[in-house]
């Protein structure tokens, strides 16, 4: 004598069939997945997301790249005047005559022309950096948006091939 099984509610399952373990598909249901097939289409999606991403960093990363080293460059030249200013200002305790000073005051300013200078370069590599950054940003974006659109228009097309295809009528 076998135990009753509780009814259904709303016809749903409560759990898996007697016989099924967790994980093991009902019999009788369809083994081919919905999504069977566009895991090829991914691949070629994610092909072509690469190989777009590989084109923009091959375009701007040699300018990136540049504007790096000049960067590094200015910070480096910017540490060496910071040290000088620093021995500059240890050469003004040190001297006594009002010639001297003089004499340090205008190199200090001089120094001190150079780093504004510097700093100039600095703020518009920067801004540079920055705005090809966000082109590249807005350039990979349009990218992505013409190829979701283009993928819309082939599902429209598709939906459209669907309902034109004949159907054969019913006989009543």
């Amino acid at each position: 004598m076998s135990v009753p099984e509780p009814p259904l509610s709303d016809g749903v399952l409560p759990g898996p069939p007697a016989g099924l373990g967790a994980g093991e598909r009902t019999p009788g249901l369809s083994d081919a997945s919905p999504d069977e097939g566009l895991i090829e289409d991914l691949t070629v999606e994610e092909k072509a997301v690469e190989q777009l991403a590989e084109g923009l960093l091959s375009h701007y990363l040699p300018d990136l790249q540049r504007s790096k080293q000049a960067l590094q460059e200015l910070t480096q030249n910017q540490v060496v005047l910071l040290d000088t200013l620093e021995q500059e200002i240890s050469k003004f305790k040190e001297c006594h005559s009002m010639l001297d000073i003089n004499a340090l005051f205008t190199e200090a300013k001089h120094y001190h022309a150079k780093l504004v200078n510097i700093r100039k370069e600095m703020l518009m590599l920067h801004e540079k950096t920055s705005k090809l950054k966000k082109r590249a940003l807005k350039l990979q974006q349009k990218r992505q948006k013409e190829e979701l659109e283009r993928e819309q228009q082939r599902e429209k097309e598709f939906e459209r091939e669907k309902q034109l295809t004949a159907k054969p009528a019913k006989r009543t």
